[in-house]
């Protein structure tokens, strides 16, 4: 299985190209998962299993397009990812809702495969790009079948840690389908204090349209205070406090993210 640890350039480009290609259709999805991603994959023959609750202390309080207000809206998103190969992996989401007056409900699923470029191309930083297709109920979403292209830059610099994700996002099917591509960026930068322990800030905002960008008010922009706990390799935590800087975005928001990494090798039987 060598060809799949030692992929080469042409095959990975090709995926880039067609991954890119896809993206001429992409679109926001909301606060059910809110992650600066780093370029890593999942393992081949490892699955990554995901709870992400967010929970929106200050937010919208009427409907708006027919959609349900966000104030004390719980998220909890389910996120499934399994390794392919050694650069390459594909996500699966659950959305769903916790909201007085709406009991539990599903939201949507969103599918995500995912490109990474390997590390003996030794690259100066970790690049990937994952594409995530899905649909959202009317009563959560207008825009029911939006596209993301994400593409992902990440580095280590000693303790410091930073990743930029600049998503580029289209509606399929809804209002904004005459829209065109939207500019939905999203930066961390950490710090690891300790071995167990990281800090840091995420930035994530949505600036509308490409070469017409919502003026500031009706733009979303948040900043989140957040926590990385690196207990271990098979698990990920990561806990954070954000706030909205513009009218049309939720003011106070509070997340989790759960991980555990399942590993489905089969040691060597010893002769």
């Amino acid at each position: 299985m060598a060809f799949l640890s030692l992929p080469s350039r042409r095959t990975i480009c090709g995926l880039f190209v067609l991954v890119l290609g896809c993206a001429l259709h992409a679109s926001a999805q909301g606060n059910y998962e809110i992650q600066v991603y780093g370029s890593d994959t999942v393992l081949p023959k490892t699955t990554m299993v995901e709870l992400h609750s967010n929970y929106t202390a200050k937010g919208s309080l009427f409907t708006t397009d027919g959609t349900y207000p966000t104030n004390h809206q719980e998220h909890e998103t389910v996120e499934i990812t399994q390794g392919l190969t050694s650069w390459s992996e594909v996500g699966f989401y659950i959305f769903t809702s916790i909201q007085d007056g709406h009991g539990i409900q599903w939201v949507g699923d969103h599918i995500r495969p995912r490109v990474r470029v390997p590390d003996s191309w030794h690259w100066p930083v970790g690049v990937s790009l994952s594409t995530e297709i899905g649909y959202q109920r009317p009563a959560y979403s207008p825009d029911t079948w939006t596209w993301e292209l994400r593409p992902i830059v990440d580095k280590s610099i000693g303790r410091w840690y930073l990743a930029f994700n600049p998503a580029l996002e289209r509606t399929w099917h809804g209002p904004d389908i005459r829209q065109g591509l939207g500019f939905s960026p999203g930066f961390k930068v950490g710090y690891d204090f300790t071995k167990v322990i990281s800090g840091g800030l995420e930035y994530y905002a949505d600036y509308g349209r490409i070469g017409a960008f919502d003026s500031f008010s009706n733009q979303q922009q948040q900043i989140f205070a957040v926590t990385d706990l690196n207990v271990s390799p098979k698990w990920e935590i990561n806990l954070g406090v954000g706030l909205g800087s513009t009218a049309a975005t939720d003011h106070l928001i509070i997340k989790g993210i759960l991980g555990r990494r399942f590993d489905w090798h089969r040691p060597s039987p010893v002769e």
